[in-house]
């Protein structure tokens, strides 16, 4: 059985801009993909905003959300308490939301790896105390 991957917006951005450190890494692991890649709106909103000024970059992003290629799986109201405690208990990293709704989907997904280029991943922890699988360039 195939892992679930739940994709941060580093990854995301990485794989659609050239000039980004991780692009050659970031779109080989893309291409090599057989099932989409999870995600939520947060994320999603970093992407659009970071890629706004870079050509045809939401356009791309666009495109892997309309080819299934990455798909939204989190609704934040059914998590909204656990997702706000998560920010709270990192406050000092700190926690974005997005990074927030991925760590409660890892929890979600039992069998799920976080694929990030955010080392902040190495910090955050699932169910209080585990640590988050990650696939991740380093």
């Amino acid at each position: 059985m195939e892992k679930t991957v739940i994709i941060d917006s580093g990854v995301i951005v990485a794989a659609l801009l050239k000039r980004d450190h991780h692009h050659v890494w970031a779109k080989a692991h893309l291409a090599q993909m057989t099932s989409a890649c999870l995600t939520c709106e947060a994320v999603l909103s970093e992407c659009f905003y970071l890629l706004q000024k870079v050509f045809d970059g939401q356009q791309r992003l666009s495109a892997l959300l309309e080819r299934g290629v990455v798909r939204v799986d989190f609704a934040l109201p059914d998590h909204l308490s656990e997702v706000l405690k998560l920010i709270h208990r990192y406050h000092d990293t700190p926690m974005s939301l997005a990074d927030a709704c991925l760590v409660k989907m890892s929890e979600l997904h039992g069998d799920a790896c976080v694929w990030t280029t955010d080392h902040d991943f190495e910090v955050y922890r699932r169910y209080n105390r585990q640590k988050i699988p990650m696939l991740a360039p380093w």
